[in-house]
């Protein structure tokens, strides 16, 4: 009798963790693009394929600005004003490294190409920039969504009521560049996304306010032709319209400290992307 209560207590704790693991399991909330990309900083491959950037000091025209956030705190950022009065704004997403002197020299290269944009430089890392891999790996996958939401909005609410926003970001930076338009709604009138992980909840993409333009690299492991495949179905099935510039090239093509730099591509993939800005700004010339 004793071996038989010994057999159903043990046969009773395993059905209560079944069935504590299946409420857990269903009950988890699924990590979101952003997460899942940040989750990818664990594989050495990925890692292992950034070069820690050549050092680089910018001393260009900008600003550091702070400006408060939606949950209660406020964040930094480097702004370059437009010489005339404007209410286009372009928020500039950094890569894993960080808001460093080379999204710096681009957002400086974005208000050269945009003339009566004000171009903003986020930082979801609140002040800490990497310099090597594990580094930029561990602060990638520090970010908290809540809070790189909350910057976000801060800075939509800093722009102002009447502001025309754009984005544009690179690998870390290019899904955040999407989750920036979802977040700024009727705002919203341009994405550029270099290499990010895109959206996958369609429910969430039929929210978007403006087309997309999606720049990838085909030799690209992690955003690969599938993934990107799967962003043109799921656009079209909220649809929404999105352009896509596939290059013969590997992830982070367009960062000159990367060794699979490819100017010529980067050159091009960043003409398109002016040319699709000036067009949602309605810029003239």
């Amino acid at each position: 009798m004793k071996k038989i209560w010994t057999l159903f207590a043990a046969l009773l704790s395993t059905a209560t963790m079944a069935s504590a693991q299946s409420a857990m399991s269903c009950c988890t909330k699924p990590a979101t693009a952003t997460e899942t990309f940040a989750m990818l900083a664990s594989n050495e491959d990925f890692s292992g394929g950034h070069d820690a950037p050549l050092p680089y000091t910018y001393a260009g025209e900008g600003e550091t600005i702070e400006f408060k956030t939606t949950d209660g705190q406020t964040s930094k950022a480097f702004e370059i004003k437009s010489n005339i009065r404007s209410d286009k704004y372009l928020f500039v997403i950094h890569e894993w490294w960080g808001l460093n002197d080379y999204i710096k020299k681009e957002a400086a290269q974005y208000a050269k190409d945009l003339p009566g944009v004000n171009i903003i430089a986020l930082d979801l890392y609140d002040g800490q920039v990497a310099t090597d891999p594990d580094q930029a790996g561990k602060l990638m996958q520090g970010v908290k969504t809540d809070r790189a939401q909350a910057i976000i909005k801060g800075a939509l609410l800093y722009a102002g009521p009447k502001a025309q926003i754009a984005s544009v970001g690179w690998c870390f930076g290019g899904g955040w560049s999407l989750q920036t338009a979802l977040l700024a709604g009727p705002k919203a009138v341009g994405c550029v996304m270099y290499y990010g992980m895109p959206e996958k909840d369609v429910a969430k993409l039929k929210t978007l306010n403006t087309d997309v333009l999606g720049i990838f690299a085909s030799q690209d492991k992690w955003i690969n032709p599938e993934v990107v495949a799967q962003f043109q179905k799921d656009m079209a099935a909220a649809k929404k319209k999105v352009t896509i510039k596939s290059y013969d090239a590997d992830h982070a093509f367009a960062n000159p400290s990367n060794p699979k730099y490819s100017k010529a591509y980067a050159a091009d993939a960043h003409t398109a992307a002016v040319a699709y800005l000036k067009k949602n700004f309605k810029l003239k010339g």
